[in-house]
């Protein structure tokens, strides 16, 4: 059984711990899939109250594993990186991250489905989909507009330069900026104390905070992924990925 990703359920908290620090905790299929599990048991299971979903201090996660990502690229609805998507952006009870390090990717995007997110001051977001000849995923492409404004949004994904936790928290992904050693047990303390909240209080409140949205967001998650599929076949991001194996700047002038 993978260690890549580790569940622990104590005092009706799941924590989701993303435990590959040899690859920076890039995330591969197999990852996804433990995640959206996690999700779909931390929902069915009443005595789940709260998610947590963290990394480690120095690095939540570098985004996809490249080399996994091309050998099982995501195929349809039913893959894992869609069912996990779709837990994040429909799961009914508190979600919270914990944030240290790069966010790379959706590192970054399933930020934008978090209840709460607290990051480390050391946290350094990006969002380079542009830069791999794709285009955005998990509903990032109407997330990140309504989050940041406009401009602010064609920054973040047309250039996909990092921005750090200040700027993070200034635009509202995150809640608080703690130093990186206290970032997880933040996330802790509020889930314990969420989790001793009325759930179905909680429960109805995100529900009425996320109803006028979430079915656009499901959309949009739909649109991208049959952009993202089209493109990763593509010679932009066939020149971005193979750069990336190679170990060289990336050629776009004939793309």
């Amino acid at each position: 059984m993978s260690t890549d990703i580790l569940t622990h359920v104590e005092s009706g908290v799941m924590t989701i711990t993303l435990n590959r620090l040899e690859r920076k905790n890039s995330i591969t299929s197999d990852m996804y899939g433990a995640m959206a599990g996690a999700l779909a048991t931390a929902q069915s299971d009443a005595s789940v109250r709260v998610v947590v979903i963290q990394g480690h201090e120095t690095v939540f996660s570098a985004g996809n594993d490249i080399g996994d990502f091309l050998n099982k690229p995501p195929a349809g609805m039913d893959s894992p990186v869609f069912r996990f998507l779709h837990g994040i952006a429909t799961f009914p009870k508190p979600l919270i991250a914990a944030v240290c390090g790069p966010a790379v990717g959706i590192g970054t995007t399933l930020l934008m489905h978090c209840d709460l997110v607290y990051a480390g001051d050391n946290a350094a977001f990006s969002l380079p989909f542009v830069n791999l000849g794709l285009c955005p995923e998990a509903a990032s492409s109407l997330l990140v507009p309504q989050m940041f404004g406009y401009h602010r949004a064609a920054e973040a994904l047309l250039l996909g330069e990092p921005f750090m936790a200040e700027a993070a928290l200034e635009v509202g992904i995150v809640n608080r900026v703690v130093p990186p050693t206290e970032a997880n047990g933040v996330a802790q303390a509020a889930a314990r104390k969420l989790a001793a909240k009325p759930q179905s209080s909680l429960i109805e409140t995100k529900r009425l905070m996320k109803q006028g949205q979430q079915q656009l967001v499901l959309q949009q998650m739909a649109e991208e992924g049959k952009s993202f599929g089209r493109m990763l076949g593509e010679p932009a991001a066939k020149e971005a990925f193979g750069a990336f194996m190679e170990k060289r700047k990336p050629d776009f002038s004939k793309v």
